[in-house]
């Protein structure tokens, strides 16, 4: 029994083409994550998960194993990212290689550290956990929106939080999409049951959140991705 890495990399999107073999500063995208991955020191194998051999040769260059594409199925955009991890862990047991804990890193989050996927690791184990998940702090509280009537009328937009201040209000966090590490167990629930009581936050920093979507996106990863080699 091991630790599997799975990094989904289907070959084309919507929002940004070939997003993730995309040059970013220097190197395809996926490379980072493949390289955080590779860097913790914890997975018994690093596997990409795509539809496309030319994916599949970057990702080998890179020092990722990808044994096997993904079906027709699994190589749509409607297809499920937990039915891709499942499929690829039956797929490794059918060739006797047999994973009981699975860790998803999307390509998209090229900021990520080895040290956030070690850190969550041992939030993992120490916790005896079911699953870690990584989180950041929102940008804006959501306690600071409202929905608009048709009008456009603000009255009483933010009276939610009338008298109190901003800097009293609850911390709010998002997922950030940048790590989701769980016991293999989960996957055999239906639906699977990620949020229970025994998943527990990794929380991240901010800059190393950016979940790459669009050229926007793109852009501010280049940038952060510039700042942290200038430190």
């Amino acid at each position: 029994m091991g630790h599997l890495a799975i990094i989904p990399a289907r070959s084309g999107s919507k929002g940004l083409k070939d997003k993730n073999i995309k040059d970013l500063n220097g190197k395809p995208m996926l490379a980072y994550t493949i390289e955080a991955a590779l860097g913790a020191g914890i997975f018994d194998a690093v596997y990409v998960s795509t539809d496309s051999p030319a994916y599949a040769d970057i990702a080998k260059e890179y020092g990722a194993e990808v044994p096997f594409l993904r079906t027709d199925a699994l190589a749509t955009d409607k297809a499920g990212t937990w039915d891709v991890v499942a499929w690829t862990l039956e797929t490794y047991r059918r060739q006797e290689r047999d994973f009981s804990q699975v860790t998803l890193l999307q390509p998209t989050s090229p900021l990520r550290t080895a040290g956030d996927i070690q850190e969550a690791h041992k939030i993992f184990f120490g916790k005896n956990a079911d699953a870690v998940v990584s989180v950041c702090e929102m940008e804006h509280s959501p306690l600071w929106s409202n929905t608009l009537p048709e009008d456009g009328s603000m009255d009483g937009f933010l009276k939610h939080v009338q008298g109190q201040q901003r800097q009293r209000l609850p911390i709010y966090y998002r997922i950030n999409g940048a790590i989701y590490m769980l016991d293999a167990s989960l996957l055999q629930e239906e639906p699977i049951q990620l949020y229970g009581k025994h998943t527990y936050a990794y929380i991240m920093p901010k800059e190393r959140s950016v979940d790459i979507d669009d050229e926007y996106d793109f852009d501010v990863a280049k940038v952060m991705m510039t700042r942290r080699k200038s430190v």
